[in-house]
């Protein structure tokens, strides 16, 4: 496969132009460090090198006076990458100063927002950094033809994974992110206190993810509190490992609609490798990880907009549910999804229903296995995975 372009680069050199800084966040593995390296930085200083890492821990204020340094051999603003910049938070203040000060233009990256977001003595650089997240590689990145659906939801979507063609050097990468993660985000950061609780959890939530999440089963399953369980998802979220989802709850006539949020997990391979499950799945399975694979190319897709777009699902307790819901400036997209190459008026039942209540939605789409678009109904479309950010593209 060709090195993959990536669609965040447009709007990361755009800012840069703009005169900003930037905050690039995302998972491990996202390709941070190799679109960062695209551009001719002046100082380039990498915290995951234990020596580097504890110098800057015991004298923060080095940052400071190398940069100076820096801008006073030259006549431009010096470009300075920080790769994995939540491993000393305390460089937070000198970055202000710098770029207050006019000295320096900053490229910060992490892969944990936790020391950055939870942590009251990190100054976050309110209005002076321009916060954007690299995800793995989307739909709109990779040329075609696309691997198969299955292939996308055993391995997932990271650069190294979807680069690489041998299936056993694929697990191997995967087992070792998930050791990764275990040993580099939870034991050295002292997440947790229980790190036998966290990795049952870890599993649990692995196999729960794409669904409305129940803190209290899943407390019972591993035997902590219910408010454990919550603060172990806090940490997924900080830690970049899974999106939660809020539900659609605006109505003019329902009172039953969920309010429970859903959880997924950033990647479908490491998903899999999570929950300790083989690179081969039943086919009863494969329904609902197609639905997660959707979402989270949706999730990929609303994070490149230049106007916010958010993503939900919709259900009613009663029985009525949209998988996924996009919400601009009020107007609503309903989604639904469905593991067919051959859909029938019944799979936009819930769609029909939708657009009668909700004016603002004006047409939705059936995502599934489609070789060519269908009309199923009046404003609903059955179209093919593959055609999902295309037709995007044309809404609103």
């Amino acid at each position: 496969m060709q090195p993959v372009k990536r669609a965040l680069k447009e709007r990361l050199t755009q800012t840069l132009k703009r005169g900003k800084s930037v905050l690039l966040l995302g998972p491990r593995q996202t390709g941070k460090t190799t679109l960062t390296r695209e551009y001719k930085a002046d100082l380039e200083i990498s915290l995951l090198i234990s020596k580097i890492r504890r110098q800057y821990e015991a004298d923060p204020d080095q940052l400071i006076r190398e940069v100076q340094a820096l801008k006073s051999n030259k006549s431009s603003l010096p470009l300075v990458i920080l790769d994995e910049v939540q491993k000393v938070p305390a460089l937070m203040d000198g970055v202000q100063y710098l770029i207050d000060q006019g000295v320096a233009q900053f490229i910060l990256t992490g892969s944990s927002a936790r020391k950055l977001l939870h942590n009251k003595n990190v100054n976050f650089l309110p209005g002076r950094l321009i916060q954007l997240r690299l995800d793995p590689f989307t739909l709109e990145e990779l040329s075609s033809p696309f691997p198969s659906i299955e292939d996308f939801l055993l391995y997932g979507s990271l650069p190294a994974i979807r680069l690489e063609t041998d299936n056993h050097i694929r697990e191997e990468e995967l087992d070792s992110y998930v050791d990764l993660y275990l040993e580099d985000e939870v034991r050295a950061e002292a997440l947790v206190r229980d790190i036998g609780a966290f990795e049952n959890f870890l599993r649990l939530a692995a196999i729960e993810s794409g669904n409305i999440v129940n803190f209290d089963k899943i407390s019972q399953d591993i035997g902590v509190a219910r408010t454990t369980i919550a603060a172990y998802y806090q940490i997924l979220e900080d830690c970049l490992i899974a999106e939660r989802i809020e539900p659609y709850i605006e109505s003019q006539s329902r009172k039953k609609l969920t309010k429970s949020p859903k959880y997924l997990f950033f990647d479908l391979g490491l998903r899999r490798l999570a929950a300790e499950e083989q690179p081969f799945l039943p086919e009863k399975y494969l329904g609902n990880l197609f639905e997660q694979f959707v979402g989270l190319e949706l999730i990929r897709w609303a994070r490149l907009q230049n106007l916010k777009t958010s993503i939900h699902f919709w259900r009613d307790s009663s029985g009525p549910e949209i998988d996924w819901l996009l919400n601009r400036n009020q107007s609503l997209l309903p989604i639904e999804v469905k593991w067919t190459d051959n859909p029938s008026s019944r799979d936009a039942k819930h769609l029909e229903l939708f657009l009668r209540e909700y004016p603002s939605a004006t047409k939705g789409y059936v995502v599934c296995q489609v070789s060519r678009p269908q009309i199923l109904s009046e404003g609903i479309e059955a179209i093919s995975w593959r055609d999902l950010i295309q037709k995007l593209s044309t809404w609103g």
